[in-house]
């Protein structure tokens, strides 16, 4: 199944969930944990909602809302813990969610009424669509200090490096509550870098095997917070590899001091810092830190 421009592939995941694969970018929207459980496992589960006692609100921005599973996935948490939801969603594109609500198993796999909760959510007036660089300061403005969550779920930065920027990444630093977290399934160098230039602690979200450091499956993504993140199940203080990680030259952030630059524009500016921190001593091969931690291979970069 694809969409009527061909740029779109709808797929069913190792969970049976649905998701997509965007042939514009080269990527699907989801990893081979299946689109389902990396909602459960990588955005829910370090929420700590135990955080919040019944009755409560929690304030929510979904970045890349995509098709909408990490929102319904917090919505049947929330109400399984009697939590209510104050969100908003930044997306460019409403093919990705249009597809999925069209789709009667997407449909299925959620608990009954969830979908149109989610249908309801995403035609809101608090459904930013459009380049969310450019719709992220008027979210600031209205919401600086107030969110309990930031859902980061852009394509990869090597894909969409427009949505990992220092610059993009710091505003949705300004987002968040003392207690706020911002999470993600990314645990790039570049991003940790940029999060802790933003002021924010970081930690390491579990594996999705559940166990620590394996040589391709190291981390489960990335959890940031103005107060420190490391005494909740789920959640571990990065390792000696991992801050080995983020002095290497794969921890040269990305820039878009303007906002409006595109792709090749940031990934260029990049790799110009990265040879620059190399010729200065400043940073070491990315190679030489995987073959000292046995890492032949990795997405982690």
């Amino acid at each position: 199944m694809t969409s009527s421009g061909s740029r779109l592939e709808a797929r069913r995941t190792a969970d049976g969930s649905f998701s997509l694969f965007s042939r514009e970018v080269g990527e699907g929207f989801h990893s081979g944990l299946g689109a389902l459980e990396e909602a459960r496992r990588k955005f829910v589960a370090p929420a700590g909602l135990k955080r919040w006692s019944a009755g409560s609100t929690v304030r929510v921005v979904d970045v890349c809302v995509g098709t909408g599973s990490n929102t319904a996935a917090l919505l049947e948490a929330l109400q399984t813990r009697g939590l209510n939801l104050s969100w908003w969603g930044l997306e460019l594109d409403p093919e990705p969610l249009q597809l999925a609500l069209a789709d009667e198993q997407f449909r299925n796999q959620w608990l009954p009424g969830t979908a149109e909760q989610l249908t309801q959510l995403c035609a809101s007036e608090r459904m930013l669509w459009g380049d969310a660089r450019a719709r992220l300061p008027e979210l600031v403005n209205a919401q600086a200090g107030q969110v309990d969550l930031v859902l980061m779920d852009a394509f990869s930065p090597s894909r969409c490096p427009q949505l990992w920027s220092v610059e993009f990444l710091a505003g949705l630093a300004r987002l968040l509550a003392p207690q706020g977290r911002l999470l993600t399934y990314c645990s790039a160098a570049a991003i940790r870098a940029a999060l802790r230039l933003a002021g924010l602690e970081i930690a390491s979200i579990d594996a999705p095997s559940g166990l620590a450091l394996q040589p391709h499956d190291w981390s489960g993504g990335t959890a940031a917070s103005p107060s420190p993140l490391t005494q909740q199940a789920g959640l571990r203080a990065l390792g000696p590899m991992e801050e080995e990680h983020l002095r290497t030259n794969a921890a040269a952030p990305y820039r878009d001091p303007t906002g409006t630059a595109d792709r090749a524009a940031i990934l260029r500016q990049r790799q110009q810092s990265q040879a620059l921190a190399m010729q200065e001593g400043g940073a070491e091969a990315t190679g030489a830190w995987r073959r000292r931690w046995g890492l032949c291979s990795s997405n982690h970069q």
